[in-house]
Order: structure tokens, then sequence, then C-alpha cells
């Protein structure tokens, strides 16, 4: 696991909103564990899948831009272009 990157907690607005996606992907991969206990479609459990996913690749990119805001607004606490590389390309 990575290391903590200088310029963390996240302000607020950015927290609470990443909660509120989080308990929504929750919600999602419970409604595919569901479909799943149905016998539902492959196609749509594959479908359902593929929205789950790119709801938490939002996520992760929400937490980024939030982070680049905090970090680029605290020059103490800054990433550099490397770090912030990084971060992007953990989630690709």
């Amino acid at each position: 696991m990575a290391a903590a990157s200088p310029c963390t907690p996240f302000p607020p607005e950015v927290a609470d909103d990443v909660a509120a996606r989080l308990r929504r992907v929750e919600g999602q991969v419970r409604g595919i564990q569901r479909m799943l206990d149905e016998g539902r479609d492959c196609g749509e459990v594959v479908a359902q899948l593929a929205a789950a996913k790119a709801a938490l690749e939002r996520v992760g990119y929400r937490l980024i831009a939030g982070g680049l805001r905090r970090c680029t607004d605290d020059d103490d606490r800054g990433l550099d272009a490397d770090q912030l590389e990084s971060l992007f390309l953990q989630l690709s």
C-alpha cells in the first residue's frame, strides 16, 4: 500500500461527496449480488458491473480533483508533478 500523500485530509465537502458516492456504489454491488442470486442474464449483470466500476473510478477521480485543489492551495503540503502523475496512473 502506498504511503499517504502529504496533503490529506480532504476538505469536508469532498469527503462528504465521496462518502455519498461510495454508498451508492455499495448499493450497486449489493444489487449485483441480488442479480446473481436471482439467476439474472449474464449481459444484465455485466452491464451493472461496468456501471459500478465506472462509478468507483469517478470516486477516485473526485478524490484526486479535491486533493489537487487542496494541495495546490497549500504550498507547504503540495504534491509535485511525479506524485500527481502517480495518483492518476493508479486509477487507470
